[in-house]
């Protein structure tokens, strides 16, 4: 069966779909929800998935390739349709949903309040209901800390169930109960009632509601103090540096009463990260950063995809959250297209008025620019730490092995990069990963003489390539040479090539893969593999293929060659612009033997221009002070000669760096 046959075979009846808001999900053969998704519009928005198939995304054209039927649920308003779209995707969990990946497990601090008499504890995994969590926290360590310095003035229950249960058969307290850090519950100090209020004071200083209890700590200590009662005014006094010491631990980032959660998202290839801020009183209160696919990454709808990203994190992160929990306003990087309905819904759930907005300017805007920078972190964090798991690299050399079909693992991979501003100063970048991880040592940069990107990749291939394959040729012949390709120099060190490469990764489309692959069978380089990596929707080119290899989006290969692309072109960028930093600042003074850098600057002190030093005397140069009368004739005449009237020649400072028998550029 055709890839259209198998869409058409889920494309509703024409006419058939209504035009009124809704919720929709894709179903297999088996009934098995694929993907849900909601619309203002639902027959535009099903047309869409059935128009040209090849216009779609390869996660989406999977989707609706498996899907055997879609069908639908009319709803009266937006906000009904995103309740509904939330509710299902929680009970089916749906395979081509976007989800939002937590790097690591935070700590939060949380408070039983649906028990009889709550407990505080620190938690880590999914939330459950009945539980209020703050946080989350970013040590283990700082949570118990805080929640130590708390306990003086909140003594709320921390013991387990048993624990408590024990303590109320032997009615004997715990050792916090006899010293002053629980108010012992279990042995009847304290009613249910009381307790439940120190619990709710304990969950208003969590919150951000911390001036008020500290106004009334200062205003009781200061009235014991003028009851000469020394002791409780002492107490008071502890329990209030207790109390600032956790305050102070958030620094004030807003108005004090704003009440704010901050969501940015940071883009980048085929994922992105969102990271959120909660503010409230003025003081974030909760920091923390999702990773996740970008589905939308085609021609011309990136912007509209990153914008629904932002929608479908507003949709499952306060889909969760309690009613209390919600804030006044959202503010975020990317405007979602159904924002009011988010707004109208929101504010049903919190009872009041719920904004979501872009912050263009001022505190809010410089706030948000911070979670942005977070985002960026989350995801280059993300990245790292798979790049450092040994398993992770196994798995993505084998994963290379497997999809391009080459006969082992490529151990040694070298990717290939061009950087130019159109069409001058053409350089170029090699890097080499071996089992996985930079080898910065054996990095390589190019000058070329090609004007354009598929002439530059095939000059960079025969000067690379072609200085190994005539050392191999000069040992088979048994010519003597400074180090075999694959042995050791007389130094000791590695030769450039101290392992055959298996991989050549390009930094491009099918233009880029043919020119390399071309330039390497006029070497007679069989065993060297070429592949290109192409931007925005990251597919891999084969030589002389009609169609790319597309890697799933989170498999470990792919974020290799990604690293791959990413460092080759770090390092052609730094490479071109300090070629064009070298460029501006030359001048036909540099020629000049015995004129140094200090001579220049005197020199230009006393004559403003290179012209004007030209046009003087001689006897008018020598006057300038560390010029004499020989140094002076020298300008003169340097200046006056014919290759000075010429444009300035600026190899010296570049041909010191390179290699004259390759033009290979060997500093890093």
């Amino acid at each position: 069966m055709t890839e259209d046959a198998e869409v058409s075979r889920a494309r509703p009846a024409p006419g058939s779909v209504p035009t009124a808001p809704g919720v929709y999900r894709f179903l297999d053969e088996s009934g098995r929800v694929l993907y849900v998704g909601k619309a203002r519009n639902l027959r535009s928005r099903l047309a869409s998935y059935f128009a040209d198939v090849t216009t779609l995304h390869p996660r989406t054209r999977a989707m609706v390739s498996t899907a055997d039927r879609v069908d639908w649920t009319v709803v009266g308003t937006e906000a009904e349709a995103l309740q509904l779209e939330y509710s299902w995707i929680k009970l089916h969990d749906p395979r081509f949903n976007v989800k939002y990946r937590d790097d690591k497990s935070y700590p939060y601090l949380a408070v039983t309040v649906a028990e009889k008499f709550p407990r505080a504890q620190v938690v880590r995994g999914q939330r459950r209901k009945g539980v209020k969590y703050f946080g989350p926290y970013a040590h283990a360590w700082a949570i118990r800390d805080t929640l130590d310095q708390l306990l003086r003035v909140f003594p709320v229950r921390t013991c387990s169930g048993p624990a408590f249960r024990s303590a109320q058969l032997a009615q004997r307290p715990c050792l916090l109960g006899d010293i002053g850090r629980c108010s012992a519950p279990c042995v009847g100090r304290i009613d249910e009632a009381a307790h439940r209020d120190l619990v709710e004071q304990l969950s208003a200083f969590l919150s951000g509601r911390t001036d008020r209890h500290m106004a009334m700590l200062r205003s009781q200590m200061e009235q014991a103090s003028a009851d000469q009662d020394y002791e409780l005014a002492a107490r008071l006094r502890d329990d209030l540096a207790a109390l600032t010491k956790v305050a102070e631990r958030n620094v004030m980032v807003l108005e004090p009463g704003s009440d704010i959660d901050l969501i940015a998202l940071h883009p980048d290839g085929p994922e992105a990260a969102v990271h959120f801020f909660a503010v409230r009183d003025g003081r974030v209160r909760e920091s923390r950063g999702w990773v996740t696919d970008r589905p939308h990454l085609n021609a011309g709808d990136e912007a509209e995809g990153d914008e629904e990203l932002i929608g479908g994190f507003v949709l499952d992160h306060y889909g969760g959250a309690d009613d209390d929990d919600l804030p006044r306003e959202v503010v975020v990087t990317h405007l979602p297209g159904d924002a009011s309905g988010l707004e109208e819904w929101l504010s049903a759930r919190r009872g009041a008025t719920v904004r979501i907005r872009q912050a263009q300017r001022g505190d809010r805007a410089a706030l948000l620019a911070t979670v942005r920078a977070n985002a960026e972190q989350t995801l280059v964090q993300h990245r790292l730490r798979r790049a450092n798991d040994l398993t992770a690299r196994s798995a993505a050399l084998q994963e290379l092995q497997d999809a391009l079909e080459i006969p082992e693992p490529p151990l040694r991979i070298e990717c290939l990069d061009v950087s130019q501003l159109q069409g001058t100063s053409v350089v170029a970048s090699v890097v080499v990963f071996e089992d996985g991880l930079p080898r910065k040592g054996e990095y390589r940069r190019f000058t070329l003489e090609a004007t354009d990107d598929v002439a530059a990749v095939a000059e960079v291939v025969t000067r690379r390539y072609g200085r190994r394959v005539r050392a191999e040729d000069d040992a088979a012949a048994g010519v003597s040479a400074d180090a075999a390709p694959s042995e050791p120099s007389a130094t000791g060190r590695l030769a450039p090539f101290a392992y055959r490469p298996s991989l050549l990764v390009v930094d491009g489309g099918q233009p880029q893969v043919a020119a390399a692959q071309t330039a390497i069978e006029q070497l007679g380089r069989p065993d060297l593999f070429v592949v290109g990596l192409a931007k925005r929707l990251e597919e891999v080119w084969l030589p002389r293929t009609p169609h790319p290899v597309v890697l799933p989006r989170g498999s470990d290969a792919l974020y290799l060659l990604q690293r791959l692309r990413d460092e080759a072109h770090r390092f052609a960028i730094a490479f071109h612009r300090s070629r064009l930093s070298r460029a501006m600042t030359a001048s036909v003074l540099d020629d000049i033997p015995g004129l140094g850098p200090a001579r220049q600057s005197a020199l230009l002190q006393k004559f403003p221009s290179v012209a004007a030093v030209q046009a003087a005397t001689p006897e008018e140069i020598a006057t300038v002070p560390g010029i004499g009368r020989v140094l002076a004739q020298q300008i003169y005449t340097s200046l006056h000669s014919s290759s000075g009237d010429a444009e300035p020649s600026h190899g010296s400072a570049v041909d010191t760096a390179v290699n004259t028998a390759t033009g290979e550029i060997v500093g890093s």
